[in-house]
């Protein structure tokens, strides 16, 4: 058994990356793996001065010390890192190298390439620093929470370390969750050897239901990118189709505005759920709609409507077009187009046989490439390739 440190910058509101975060730690733990965590969070963030965060995402000593001397007490195999930013920095990777650990690095979002980390600027996808060694498009226009200053911190700290090779030598290997977020790596610069490809997993089963699935859902952060504008515009052309939202974000106040002005007739805005609830109301779905309109790096909840035999209808778009296949796990849809999205939903709720069908194709999906057994399989490798020393599973 190994011995990995998992290290991992918690955002100030959930996510994607911190459930992988701790679903991966609970699986090693599982299997008799000794588990080690070094964590930050952003709500330190409010205790700081802007020159102090802006010094810490570009170079953090405090982490570097205190990584290097963690690293001297306790002797790991491997360091898995998820997310560094902003205040665990890339300074934390020289740490590893000091102390002979060897680095993974799971690429859940684009910020290596993108100062949003989301390819997306004005209401649709934005590659325009996707090839530059410093971005600065993204200064220009602000990307990084529409403000000039914060952009340019976080531009610099990507042109520093392009300079230094920081992510060129400094990883050992880069995780990408889908085939299409690593091309994207790899145009963006990254060597093309050192990345692989291992999705993310889900775990426990919720299991499929076999109960009458009456209504769509969605499932996901209120922002832009992320489709709700679209969903929305969606339902204002559909008549007597229950939509269940679920989620929570910067859009909040003005989902529950328009699904209240517009009395859209079925639309329940649920606002943020436990996750067994959000299982529970995913079992009872016919579709779980997808509507995002940014490069997803993998799509979890997709995964979950798998896993529980729902299908899903999904932006046209990255990674959703690469994970749902058209007329067996789901269907597709022009990203951004309301009208498409309407078509598609109406075809579902009024085919349940065949979206049924679609259910059963899209669990066994999800056993095929998703479980927690699967996924395990696949992360012992990767360890395998840079400890370099035989695993056992």
């Amino acid at each position: 058994m190994i011995r990995v440190l998992l290290i991992h910058n918690y955002y100030q509101q959930p996510g994607g990356e911190d459930a992988v975060f701790a679903a991966e730690a609970e699986l090693l733990r599982q299997q008799g793996h000794a588990v080690g965590e070094y964590t930050k969070t952003n709500w330190s963030i409010e205790g700081m001065s802007r020159a102090a965060v802006a010094a810490r995402t570009i170079w953090s000593r405090q982490t570097r010390q205190r990584l290097l001397k963690l690293l001297r007490e306790v002797r790991y195999d491997v360091a898995h890192f998820h997310n560094t930013f902003p205040l665990i920095s890339p300074s934390a990777y020289s740490a590893c190298r000091e102390a002979g650990v060897p680095v993974v690095q799971t690429l859940h979002n684009y910020r290596l390439l993108c100062p949003a980390a989301t390819f997306f600027r004005a209401g649709r996808a934005c590659e325009e620093c996707l090839r530059k060694t410093s971005p600065w498009p993204g200064v220009f226009h602000a990307c990084y929470h529409d403000s000039y200053a914060q952009s340019a911190v976080v531009a610099t700290m990507l042109t520093v370390h392009r300079w230094l090779k920081t992510w060129q030598e400094q990883a050992d290997v880069y995780i990408a969750l889908t085939e299409f977020s690593r091309r994207k790596f790899v145009e963006g610069g990254l060597p093309a050897e050192k990345i692989v490809v291992k999705p993310n997993f889900l775990y426990p089963d919720p299991g499929p239901c076999d109960g009458e699935r009456r209504y769509a859902l969605f499932v996901g952060r209120f922002s832009p990118e992320k489709g709700v504008r679209t969903l929305l515009r969606a339902w204002q052309g559909l008549t007597g189709i229950p939509l269940k939202i679920v989620g929570d974000g910067p859009l909040r106040d003005e989902v529950q505005a328009v699904a209240q002005a517009a009395k859209l007739p079925g639309v329940e805005v649920l606002g943020r759920q436990a996750h067994q609830k959000v299982l529970a109301l995913m079992q009872g779905a016919r579709c779980l709609v997808f509507p995002s309109e940014w490069y997803e790096t993998f799509g979890l909840v997709a995964i979950e409507a798998f896993a529980c035999g729902v299908p899903v209808i999904a932006a046209r778009l990255g990674v959703m077009a690469e994970s749902v296949e058209e007329g067996r796990t789901g269907m597709l849809f022009r990203p951004g187009d309301p009208q498409d999205l309407a078509a598609k939903v109406c075809w579902a709720m009024d085919h349940p046989d065949a979206m049924a069908r679609m259910g059963e194709n899209a669990r066994r999906v999800y056993e095929e490439k998703y479980t927690s057994e699967k996924n395990y399989t696949m992360l012992m490798d990767i360890y395998q390739k840079v400890t370099k020393a035989p695993i056992s599973i």
